[in-house]
């Protein structure tokens, strides 16, 4: 029989584990949508805004940046823009430094939200932030499937000249390519990708990037439902030190339940498309 010392521990394990490694089905990660509404690209297909202060400098590979290019496409870059729908392998350098949230064909016509940036703070540090909020994929007028998702860069220069975080919040993924990407419905096709590459020996892409079905919402990767470096469903954090991105190898929500439970038991650029009006 167990004792009842035994027996409560048991139960506060799988408590604990049930509350760490359940899905949410929404994940709320973004921080705060009113935040970074300052400037809004407006309606467009494969745009970009000109370079943008961000309001800081982030030193990427060894070089100093205090601007950066807002695509409409769910990412930015840093040495020019980038109008390519159809996301591709980015670890070959081909378009200099790129943060991609969500690198996949977004349309902003119709029934969709408009990509808006702008700085702000975060915990007292100096924040350049980018919202796609209820967004299309091309060329979805109506809204049928959209998505929210968010990136954030942080300041911290009191742990070193041009170091910086990176942030990627998702609260919606309800789409994964353009029509124009092999897709149907906002399905199939070339998947849409996530991640960054900062240098030759600094990048990296969430798993389930590029692949069909992986990263929507009730995927086997879903977005809004794990996280890196973060307890938070939705949210991947990293941090970019001396230019280059460091692993800090914070387990997941699922492994934290894994290890909370043991505890107290044993007391991963095409053609221009035609286009739609």
């Amino acid at each position: 029989m167990l004792s009842s010392y035994t027996f409560t521990s048991i139960s506060l394990a799988l408590a604990l584990a049930a509350s760490l490694a359940a899905p949410s089905s929404f994940a709320g990660a973004i921080h705060d949508a009113n935040l970074f509404t300052t400037n809004t690209l407006p309606a467009n297909d494969d745009g970009s805004t000109g370079p943008v202060n961000m309001g800081f400098t982030a030193n990427i590979n060894g070089a100093d940046f205090t601007q950066t290019y807002v695509n409409n496409n769910g990412n930015i870059t840093f040495s020019n823009t980038l109008g390519t729908y159809t996301p591709s392998a980015i670890d070959n350098g081909s378009a200099g430094p790129i943060i991609a949230p969500f690198f996949a064909d977004v349309w902003t016509f119709g029934n969709s939200g408009l990509v808006q940036y702008g700085q702000s703070t975060i915990d007292g540090h100096a924040a350049f932030g980018v919202n796609w909020i209820g967004v299309n994929y091309y060329a979805d007028n109506t809204g049928s499937k959209q998505n929210s998702f968010q990136l954030i860069l942080i300041a911290r220069p009191d742990i070193g000249v041009g170091d910086f975080d990176i942030q990627f919040n998702y609260d919606q993924i309800q789409w994964e390519t353009g029509d124009a990407s092999g897709g149907s419905n906002g399905l199939g096709g070339t998947s849409a990708l996530a991640g960054y590459w900062t240098s030759a020996t600094s990048h990296d892409t969430l798993t389930g990037s590029l692949v069909n079905g992986a990263l929507i919402d009730g995927g086997p990767n879903a977005l809004i439902s794990n996280s890196v470096n973060s307890t938070v469903l939705g949210q991947y954090s990293f941090q970019v030190r001396n230019g280059v991105v460091v692993t800090n190898d914070v387990p997941e929500p699922g492994s934290l339940a894994l290890m909370g439970l043991a505890l107290l038991a044993g007391l991963g650029f095409t053609a221009r498309k035609k286009r739609v009006s």
